[in-house]
């Protein structure tokens, strides 16, 4: 093969591999761009279905927090019997029970926002239980005094978690 020839094979060759690399390249561009406008609908579509599920999720855990807030609670939790001790268990047992009520809504919150109100509803018990063991309390009527004259200097540590809530609320919305 003389390279007069070589040169001739060479010359019609390059062209068309430039050309295949070109179109291979703008074929894979252009895939690309497809798969990720089919993400980005899907993903737009999945937010709608689940928009209204995470609001739901957080109005309920709003009224978790109003009704676990010393000042609501108490008044609608009455004491059974003067004792302190059993009136303090009856009243924690109220919390816990609407907490394990409303444990399912975790999964549409942020980790963040799940961990406050975990610590407001912990915050509330360790309140009710450091007022029970105040030398002032003989009994439960005296017991929700305590509590609720200690929330006059301080907010509620859920009015604090309802406040974390809403926030959140406005970041997304």
């Amino acid at each position: 093969m003389d390279s007069a020839k070589l040169l001739e094979i060479i010359a019609y060759t390059l062209p068309s591999l430039i050309t295949g690399g070109v179109a291979y390249y703008l074929f894979v561009a252009y895939f690309k761009d497809q798969q990720n406008s089919r993400r980005w609908l899907l993903q737009k579509e999945n937010q709608k279905a689940s928009l209204p599920l995470r609001l739901q999720a957080y109005e309920r855990m709003a009224l978790f927090l109003e009704r676990i807030n010393p000042a609501n609670l108490l008044v609608r939790v009455t004491p059974h019997s003067s004792d302190k001790n059993q009136y303090e268990n009856y009243v924690i047992a109220q919390i816990e029970q609407e907490f394990e009520h409303n444990l399912t809504q975790q999964i549409y919150l942020s980790d963040d926002c799940w961990t406050v109100i975990t610590t407001a509803k912990n915050a509330t018990i360790q309140l009710i239980r450091k007022a029970s063991m105040s030398e002032k309390v003989e009994n439960a009527d005296k017991l929700r005094e305590v509590i609720l004259s200690e929330l006059f200097d301080k907010s509620s540590p859920s009015s604090a978690a309802l406040g974390y809530l809403k926030s959140e609320i406005k970041q997304f919305l």
